[in-house]
């Protein structure tokens, strides 16, 4: 199936998938947004938490839906064949508790997704052996139907059909791979009431922009004259001199009475670069109620992001070294493009198995700088990034407040970081570099996530108690630059008692 199935559930629900792996490929399901209280065995990033389930074999996924309710997604999470396998879950309230809106008359997902006419292992690996960066996707697609704006798929567009006067919730997920995207519905307003699976205060916008990894609930109302109206998903692109698909996926919200084939007004999307329209979404993003934010923080991150340029060492520079200025393409936090180990890295901390790993990933970049506008972005051929696999350890319970900065070492762009394991705060963003003394903090209702979208030169901050123990993996939700190495992992240690502490492995835990 494409998409994949839809885990329906409630909240509270002890879940289980059993995953049989039929593809010629390794393989591993991460649960994303799910918080996996004591079960961080069950998260699925390949190499991380888990061996990846090798062909023609099967692991069972076990976690309970604590205190979650909402719209997630579930995804491969290895290569790039997260690209084609995904699917929604959506977790209802408890029985008897209504939503904290009108209760729509109809629920409709629509998962946005990205298209190749390729293998996607052959196409992670061709792009790493290159040096360079990677092609457009082939097509957008909305529920896997790219709609009629592309070369043989006129007839291939999803279709809602929706009664004159009703409202609709849509649980619309980005299930893409290395864009980001604009959504909107042809002269209809989109009022979001839920975002990364958490209620928002409700939020009237005429579009939305969603990033990979990224949830949102919206209420729409059937308030126009019966016809056929386009939703259309577009490219966000923040970065510079960055190929991508310009060619809108359209779906249609087709009213009843309206004649099938009837020419459909078409859904206005902001530029491909409208910096300012996804700073209007953020804006409005607010939690439903009053929060519970940390106000003392035990301890304080700070984290650069972007990309960099690595020094070409192949003997074929003209094949492998497509980068800029004939180098190679990395990406990192604090200056460190992640490794990715050869055995799961909670099985060797659990184990306490010496080697894969080291616990100085720095709290702090290593070089100060203008991190926006200035160096090293006149080094031509390589920015000196490490390599390395280095996590950062957190003592249980400790409260952490974490200042995500974009870069500029190649181009400023705007990232959406997603951590594993838990959701946080986003407390305040701004442009350029981020300043204690002027940045604004909301620690009244911010927004509860679990993938931000750190703005184009700027920066995010966030906060979350680190109350669930295990290694949970944080990177850039853009394909490309997890594969580049924009990802780091926290080690949580665990507290005192049997609530705090992980439990054993699974038996049937895969092996490298």
């Amino acid at each position: 199936m494409y998409p994949g199935p839809v885990v329906y559930a409630q909240e509270g629900d002890r879940v289980v998938v059993k995953v049989t792996n039929e593809t010629p490929y390794n393989a591993t399901i991460h649960w994303h947004g799910v918080r996996q209280r004591l079960s961080c065995w069950f998260d699925g990033p390949a190499y991380i938490t888990q061996c990846p389930i090798q062909t023609g074999q099967t692991f069972t996924y076990e976690f309970t839906l604590v205190q979650q309710k909402g719209t997630l997604l579930w995804h491969a999470h290895i290569s790039w064949l997260r690209g084609t396998v995904y699917g929604a879950i959506i977790i209802y309230p408890k029985t008897g508790v209504p939503y904290p809106f009108k209760y729509p008359y109809e629920e409709h997902i629509l998962i946005l997704g990205e298209y190749w006419l390729k293998d996607l292992i052959q196409l992670e690996r061709g792009v790493l052996a290159s040096g360079g960066a990677p092609p457009p996707a082939d097509a957008y697609t909305i529920n896997g139907h790219p709609g009629p704006n592309y070369n043989c798929s006129s007839n291939d567009a999803y279709k809602i059909d929706v009664v004159p006067g009703k409202t609709y919730l849509l649980r619309i997920i980005n299930a893409g791979l290395n864009t980001e995207n604009f959504f909107a519905i042809a002269n209809h307003k989109l009022t979001i009431v839920e975002a990364d699976a958490e209620y928002t205060k409700p939020f009237t916008v005429d579009r939305l922009m969603i990033a990979p990894g990224q949830t949102m609930n919206v209420l729409i109302t059937a308030d126009q004259p019966i016809g056929r109206y386009s939703m259309a998903m577009g490219p966000y692109m923040s970065a510079r001199n960055v190929q991508f698909q310009k060619i809108p996926a359209i779906a249609y919200f087709q009213y009843a009475g309206a004649r099938p084939n009837s020419l459909a007004l078409s859904a206005q999307l902001p530029s491909f670069n409208d910096n300012l329209a996804v700073k209007t979404i953020m804006d409005g993003l607010r939690s439903q109620n009053l929060v519970n934010v940390p106000k003392e923080i035990d301890t304080n991150l700070f984290f650069t992001i972007g990309l960099n340029v690595q020094k070409c060492r192949s003997r074929n520079p003209r094949k492998n070294c497509r980068g800029p200025n004939n180098g190679v393409f990395a990406a990192s936090m604090n200056n460190i493009s992640f490794i990715r180990p050869n055995i799961s890295l909670l099985q060797a901390y659990y184990d306490m198995i010496n080697g894969h790993f080291t616990e100085d990933f720095p709290g702090v970049p290593l070089k100060l700088y203008d991190f926006v506008n200035g160096a090293p972005n006149n080094i031509p051929n390589d920015t000196q990034s490490l390599n390395g696999t280095r996590t950062k350890v957190l003592e249980y319970g400790s409260r952490v407040q974490l200042i995500l900065q974009d870069t500029g070492t190649v181009s400023t762009e705007n990232h959406p970081i997603h951590l594993h394991g838990y959701s946080f705060y986003v407390i305040g963003y701004g442009n350029g570099n981020y300043n204690p003394q002027t940045a604004k903090f909301n620690l009244v209702d911010p927004p509860y996530m679990n993938t931000i979208g750190v703005p184009v030169g700027g920066w995010a901050a966030i906060r979350f108690v680190a109350d669930n123990p295990g290694v949970w993996f944080m990177h850039c939700h853009l394909e490309i630059h997890l594969s580049w190495g924009l990802t780091m992992a926290f080690i949580v240690k665990n507290g005192n008692g049997e609530m705090e502490t992980l439990p054993h492995p699974p038996a049937d835990m895969p092996k490298c």
